[in-house]
């Protein structure tokens, strides 16, 4: 057996096999025995031959477990992903040996991209985490969800597997909140709305994101705005995602005539005379389930100073 590998011995119990067909199938039947393993994980040992189904390999995921089956499972300690480590400073938030909760800079990338190999944020959190779990068996921090490079703000980074298929389906079932700051130009008519418009990539510009049908490939996208302050011809607004389409909140904003102060893409208005590093958007506070404790968890992520100085600026206007 190979070295730090884990060996997981199960005998199926013929008294709890489920009674359709369709749930005895490998694959399944595992996921539920082994829930710190997403299904694609298992699907991934199974596939390459870490099965063992009464002595015998097996590479088949639709095959039946039958009562008193006995199974083995190894897993192969996790690759180091192949990407430099580097020590960026990181203001923490939140951290426990489950996850991590960050307050972005403007200008730190997420994902290493042409231009970002080494500066991201995946990078500084392989220096900062003396130990992560493999998630797919690849030893690197599980990213739940995204904040765009010059957007500031509470960001949420799971250390297992088990951790990110929570968050991600608290997510994907509204459990969690994600709640914005930001500041636009004008003042809408009412005090709150929904803006229920889907979402998609631009049809020409490619690196932009639009409002497209869903019968032409646009995706449901439903933000929720409250006007917290007015300040002349411009407002601070307070944005709550239901679904978290990519620059969901600044393509919105722009649909309903009220593009966010600074924002490059999808934005006219003239200049103010602050020097922001993007758009003014920050992601205020985050909510979320704590993967096993259950306990909810609040992190709100202090308003950045180009912010500050901005609403400074307006208000004395």
């Amino acid at each position: 057996m190979m070295n730090d590998s884990t060996l997981i011995e199960l005998t199926v119990d013929p008294e709890n096999l489920p009674p359709d067909k369709q749930n005895r199938r490998l694959d399944l039947w595992l996921s539920q025995q082994i829930p710190d393993l997403s299904r694609s994980r298992i699907q991934t040992l199974i596939s390459q031959g870490w099965v063992k189904v009464n002595q015998q390999v097996c590479t088949a995921k639709k095959v039946s477990v039958h009562g008193g089956d006995r199974l083995e499972i190894i897993l192969p300690p996790p690759q180091p992903l192949e990407l430099e480590a580097v020590d960026i400073p990181l203001d923490i938030l939140y951290e426990d040996d489950c996850l991590l909760i960050l307050n972005k800079p403007a200008g730190l990338v997420v994902h290493p991209a042409p231009g970002h190999q080494n500066d991201t944020l995946v990078n500084a959190l392989l220096a900062h985490c003396d130990h992560l779990a493999g998630i797919g068996g690849v030893q690197r921090p599980g990213i739940v969800h995204r904040l765009d490079k010059d957007t500031t703000g509470a960001i949420v980074v799971a250390k297992t597997d088990f951790a990110l298929q929570s968050l991600q389906a608290q997510i994907k079932s509204k459990t969690a909140h994600r709640q914005y700051l930001g500041v636009v130009y004008g003042v809408p008519k009412t005090q709150s709305g929904t803006i229920n418009q889907p979402i998609g990539r631009h049809p020409i510009d490619r690196k932009k994101m639009a409002i497209i049908p869903i019968e032409k490939g646009g995706r449901e996208a439903i933000t929720y705005w409250q006007i917290q302050e007015r300040i002349g011809n411009y407002t601070l607004m307070l944005f709550t995602l239901e679904t978290g389409r990519t620059h969901q909140i600044r393509v919105h904003s722009s649909f309903m005539g009220n593009p966010i102060v600074g924002d490059p893409e999808y934005s006219r208005g003239k200049a103010i005379g602050v020097n922001l590093p993007g758009q003014a958007l920050h992601a205020w506070k985050l909510t979320l389930k704590h993967p096993i404790s259950g306990e909810q968890i609040e992190a709100i992520a202090p308003i950045p100073d180009t912010l500050k100085t901005l609403l400074e600026v307006l208000r004395r206007r």
